[in-house]
């Protein structure tokens, strides 16, 4: 009979665990739907962001493949560059996606997103996932960069697959750390400020231009705390002919599914006091 009892009870658990999941997607894919409405009413954004990776690919790229000495292997300069400019691409879109958060604040839209009866971590999940999708838009671009200036990639369904697994996370991960600055500082001017302050270090200190080679030991420390290390890392490996993951594509996608899941649980957390 207890056998008979507990089974109606475990059931009933199940169901609120799967209706709580369920209402958490619902709830995320509202707010991507709501952000892909912005993107198609205004797209300039996108296409202004193209400017960056292609100078960096055909002016940087083409100026240090003639310098000698970089180890970058058996592949050109170009081609070991190409994953870490598609990073920075991802990294600095999606590093001052925080500050739309701001504006919409002041405009009252956040106040009434938060009096709804939607879970907290689903309406920053669906601003990680929409960010996502303008990151897919910089690996479009520099896909096409790549392909006009004769780089060979690896084209093929895992790559492919593992490419925009990479630049989804990547993507997630500095929106999301977008969020939380937003939250802390509350002010467009202070959070401009940071955003700025923490982009350059974030991408320096990674391999996205250089070897890790060539960094000074202190350097190869902080490297190895940085996620965007890890992304450059999976990208290279899975874009480039003759590129391999030094750290191994576990270990990269592991990192940045940590790193997501910790600033999506405290970004959450906090996320109401924005409007404090």
């Amino acid at each position: 009979m207890s056998g008979q009892d507990e089974n109606p009870s475990a059931s009933a658990a199940d169901n609120i665990i799967k209706s709580g999941v369920m209402a958490f997607i619902r709830q995320s894919l509202a707010i991507v739907d709501t952000e892909l409405r912005k993107i198609a009413r205004d797209p300039t954004e996108l296409f202004s962001r193209a400017a960056q990776p292609v100078l960096w690919l055909m002016v940087f790229g083409q100026v240090f493949e003639r310098v000698h000495g970089i180890p970058t292997g058996r592949i050109s300069y170009t081609a070991f560059m190409s994953p870490g400019i598609l990073a920075q691409s991802i990294l600095f879109s999606a590093i001052f996606y925080g500050i739309a958060v701001i504006w919409e604040r002041d405009l009252g839209i956040v106040h009434k997103m938060l009096v709804s009866p939607a879970y907290r971590s689903s309406l920053v999940m669906g601003k990680a996932i929409s960010a996502g999708v303008r990151g897919l838009s910089q690996a479009v671009i520099v896909y096409a960069v790549v392909f006009i200036m004769r780089i060979k990639l690896q084209i093929n369904a895992a790559s492919l697959l593992g490419v925009l697994a990479a630049v989804l996370a990547g993507s997630a991960i500095f929106a999301t750390f977008s969020l939380l600055i937003a939250c802390v500082v509350k002010t467009r001017e202070r959070f401009l400020g940071i955003g700025q302050l923490l982009t350059m270090p974030l991408f320096f200190a990674s391999s996205a231009i250089y070897p890790l080679e060539l960094m000074p030991h202190w350097l190869r420390i902080v490297s190895r705390l940085n996620p965007l290390t890890y992304l450059v890392d999976a990208l290279r490996g899975l874009m480039i002919y003759g590129g391999q993951s030094v750290y191994g594509f576990g270990t990269d996608f592991a990192v940045l599914g940590v790193v997501f899941l910790v600033l999506l649980s405290i970004t959450s957390k906090i996320y109401p006091r924005i409007i404090v």
